[in-house]
């Protein structure tokens, strides 16, 4: 498995499928054809039909500039495409086109260059499943963050705190930041307003709600206006996992050392379903992605609170199971709706599946390796208008009510 450094990524929304891997392959392609006159990119599959929305286009316009660059939405995909977020490169000199680079873009920022191992980081976890790694920790009789550390070694934390840093700074920008969010749908930003509603007598559950849901928004907020923030594990559900570690570090003045340790275990859990079924929304639907960071949260409160391996792994199991399902209908192509929402609802429903774990876990039947198989089986089998092409769902009827 590979290393969280490969999960946690900072940059800028709002897609790391659509903008950030993009992004970077593109400055691998230009750095080889350095000396082109002009380029041509043909998008395939999700990144054609929602392109424009997520900001491919942009992007690589951006990267390649000040050379002339023509993007082609392809509306027929070839037939040995492997992943539905595909491009091709090309590099045009004296009137001649190079060889394509076709590249996957497959989830968190993260690409494949087909017919190429060099872009792949090395593993780095021998374990593969959590059954795998629950069997190890208990020989060794340590704690998930500290198998981290065992891995990644001490200067994991030096990351971390980087990844963390940029997280609340993503929180704060989002809670100043007030007006309507580009692409033409008009959404007004919410989280100041949600954060400033305190009310006389607030009961704690409805202000926990409050201050976690303004959080996430504030993170979703930043990314959909093309701001900074940190992959968990990707733009579209970034706002889960530092929304309930910055409220519960506040709640319970946890050190910065333990809100650390609790991404650490966070990031386990999001490697597992990365290396075992996928984040790509254009893969296996919106399931993939808040699903992901909603089991995440889930493990990382379940550390903050010195909770047992099997109740760490219940909450992430909780988590991830009843996001099953859930489909990838962005309307008009934004990370807008219903995507900011996704990840204010995720951001609670983290805090109950540790609340039910505690509780329940000895009568629990299903693993977490088990549900990251299904949430992958049930991935693939989802009509190909919610899984990211803005072909179905909210964003087919919002299209047609607008006409």
């Amino acid at each position: 498995m590979k290393s969280i450094r490969d999960l946690y990524k900072i940059g800028k929304g709002p897609s790391s499928s659509h903008t950030m891997g993009p992004e970077r392959a593109a400055g691998i392609f230009r750095a080889e054809h350095p000396d082109a006159d002009s380029y041509r990119v043909v998008l395939y599959g999700s990144l054609s039909k929602t392109g424009v929305g997520h900001g491919t286009d942009r992007v690589l316009r951006s990267v390649f500039a000040p050379t002339p660059t023509e993007i082609v939405f392809s509306q027929e995909d070839p037939s040995d495409l492997k992943h539905p977020n595909t491009l091709d490169f090309f590099a045009i000199k004296d009137g001649e086109s190079s060889p394509a680079m076709r590249v996957q873009s497959v989830g968190g920022g993260d690409i494949v260059i087909e017919g190429r191992t060099d872009a792949q980081s090395q593993d780095i976890y021998p374990e593969n499943s959590f059954a795998e790694i629950m069997q190890f920790c208990k020989w060794r009789n340590i704690r998930l963050w500290e198998y981290v550390e065992l891995n990644e070694g001490k200067e994991i934390w030096e990351f971390l705190a980087q990844i963390w840093k940029a997280m609340r700074w993503s929180i704060a920008d989002g809670l100043a930041a007030s007006g309507t969010l580009p692409g033409g749908l008009n959404v007004e930003r919410k989280a100041k307003y949600l954060y400033e509603q305190a009310v006389q007598n607030e009961v704690p559950q409805v202000r926990e709600c409050r201050i976690v849901c303004s959080y996430a928004f504030a993170v979703s907020e930043q990314n959909a206006d093309n701001g900074t923030i940190v992959t968990a594990p990707t733009c579209g559900s970034c706002g889960v996992v530092p929304a309930v570690l910055r409220y519960m570090q506040e709640r319970y003045k946890y050190p910065e050392q333990r809100i650390l340790q609790a991404l650490a275990v966070a990031g386990i859990f999001g490697n597992l379903v990365k290396q075992n079924a996928s984040i790509s929304g254009a893969e296996c639907g919106c399931q993939a992605e808040i699903g992901t960071a909603c089991s995440m949260a889930a493990a990382a409160l379940s550390e903050l609170a010195n909770m047992s391996l099997e109740q760490t792994e219940y909450a992430a199991e909780i988590a991830l199971e009843h996001h099953l399902g859930l489909t990838c209908d962005p309307i008009c192509g934004l990370v807008q709706i219903p995507c900011i929402e996704r990840n204010a609802v995720a951001a609670m429903r983290a805090l109950n599946s540790c609340n039910l774990s505690w509780f329940l876990c000895n009568t629990r039947n299903i693993s977490f390796d088990m549900v990251v198989k299904t949430m992958y089986q049930t991935g693939i089998h989802i009509s190909n208008a919610f899984r990211e092409t803005s072909e179905g769902g909210l964003a087919q009827l919002y299209q047609r009510r607008i006409r």
